[in-house]
């Protein structure tokens, strides 16, 4: 197992992508705090790993929040001791026209999206330099990303920008903690198989239309993005900080659409 006795934060982590990064990182060995605002499905997210065998605890967390993210980081050391990996994997969607959406969502999208992986990744950073100064090993802090952070989609304003920012904040991040030996990157994923796409998927328009724009033609599964970040939290990406690895199915050297099969 790859990341025996490491200590993992998963954001965003009671559903979807988030909770395949939090079981994914608990097979490979680590002890995984599952944090979300949802405190019901994230405890019922950190029992299942528990009755698998795996060493896990939720613990509620509004990313958004200094004072929310700041207990999170001291409950978390406080129970193991240590923090070795941050999965900063919150984030919220508030669709609408530009001409129509409101500086109220735009300022709580960017709030969850970028000001919560930064207070994040400040926070974690900060326990690692801690935890380096007294003679551990670096640490590994994943952002993640999304395909949107590259392209625009014009319904999904802050969002895309939000995601933009991440990439931008994971390169900062990186280069200001090399001196540290700590790793940061970001995951961009494309059209994964959760299970908001899923109720998408049920219209045949939108099916063929994400489709045509996928080359591998399906869609991505939230375990495929959760071997990214193992792999990024292990020391097999020992020597990759300030990256952002894509997992889109094609979608982004795309420069047109494909065919679809009914």
């Amino acid at each position: 197992m790859k990341l025996a006795g490491k200590v993992a934060i998963v954001t965003g982590a009671a559903r979807g992508i988030g909770l395949a990064c939090a079981r994914r990182l608990a097979a490979e060995g680590a002890r995984v705090v599952i944090s979300d605002v949802d405190e019901d499905e994230g405890t019922a997210a950190a029992s299942e790993l528990e009755m698998s065998g795996q060493d896990c605890r939720f613990i509620g967390c509004d990313v958004g929040e200094r004072l929310d993210v700041r207990n999170l980081v001291a409950q978390t050391v406080e129970a193991y001791g240590s923090i070795d990996i941050l999965v900063s994997n919150a984030a919220i969607i508030v669709g609408g026209d530009f001409l129509e959406i409101s500086e109220e969502d735009f300022e709580r999208v960017l709030k969850v999206n970028l000001k919560g992986v930064f207070l994040m990744g400040q926070a974690v950073a900060r326990q690692m330099v801690e935890q380096i100064e007294a003679g551990g090993v670096p640490g590994s802090i994943i952002n993640m990303s999304s395909v949107q952070a590259v392209f625009a989609i014009a319904d999904q304003v802050p969002y895309t920008v939000s995601k933009g920012g991440v990439n931008q904040l994971t390169k900062a991040m990186a280069l200001s903690l090399a001196r540290y030996g700590i790793r940061v990157n970001a995951i961009g994923p494309g059209s994964i198989n959760t299970e908001m796409l899923k109720n998408v998927m049920t219209n045949d328009e939108a099916r063929r239309r994400i489709m045509s724009r996928t080359p591998l033609g399906r869609l991505g599964e939230p375990d495929e993005i959760a071997a990214i970040a193992a792999f990024l939290a292990s020391e097999d990406a020992g020597y990759v900080t300030g990256q952002t690895i894509y997992a889109d199915g094609g979608r982004l050297p795309l420069n047109y659409t494909v065919p679809v099969n009914d």
